[in-house]
């Protein structure tokens, strides 16, 4: 059974960090599409950033870029989004995702995840 159990969600400061971990489970996280997700209230889930776990080719949304880092251990089977330069704007829902690479196929914000954590909250203020 595949889990994903997401940690290090909280309040801060504008301008403020934040680390995000998620521990997975039930299925071979080596060679995988790990992902962030987020949800803000009245808004559509959208990407945060992704990785693959066989290569740690990664992939941002434009409006993260230079200020979110996504990494992995495989040991640990443990993705984590370090964010830096918190907005108002990135308060949100974060969900951790997992899926196949399929062949041919790059990890990025539109790749199939199909498994999801419950979330953690980040809220921003100003």
């Amino acid at each position: 059974q595949i889990q994903l159990v997401e940690s290090g969600g909280g309040s801060v400061q504008a301008g403020g960090s934040l680390t995000l971990s998620c521990v997975a489970s039930g299925y071979t996280y080596s060679s995988a599409c790990m992902g962030w997700f987020r949800q803000a209230p009245g808004k559509e889930r959208e990407g945060v950033a992704t990785i693959y776990t066989g290569d740690d080719s990664a992939f941002y949304a434009d409006s993260v870029k230079g200020r979110f880092t996504i990494s992995h251990d495989n040991a640990k089977r443990t993705t984590n989004l370090q964010m830096h330069s918190l907005k108002p704007e990135d308060t949100a829902m974060y969900y951790c995702a997992t899926g196949p690479r399929w062949a041919g196929a790059d990890c990025d914000l539109d790749a199939d995840f199909g498994y999801w954590g419950q979330g953690t909250q980040v809220t921003v203020s100003s």
